[in-house]
């Protein structure tokens, strides 16, 4: 599934459990966008009890994203915000 976000062997992961990606893009956000992600980081280990660097919380966000154009593009939350453009 394309937005799927699959884990990899406890080989592939180093010690500290990171995963090595082989691809990479670079994003720029606002300083709100930031504070906003740094937010929800913080949020998921202290309500939540997760773990989660802000790569991973942007991975994860992104499959979500890609998984409900696939499944429901009509009712998409990419295709509402990007077409309010």
């Amino acid at each position: 599934m394309p937005g799927q976000v699959t884990p990899r062997s406890s080989a592939e992961s180093g010690a500290t459990g990171r995963v090595r990606h082989d691809e990479k893009i670079t994003i720029y956000l606002s300083a709100e966008e930031l504070v906003a992600l740094e937010q929800a980081k913080l949020t998921l280990r202290a309500e939540h009890h997760l773990s989660a660097d802000r790569g991973l919380i942007v991975r994860t966000a992104i499959a979500m994203a890609l998984d409900q154009l696939e499944s429901t593009p009509q009712r998409s939350e990419l295709v509402r915000r990007l077409g309010g453009q």
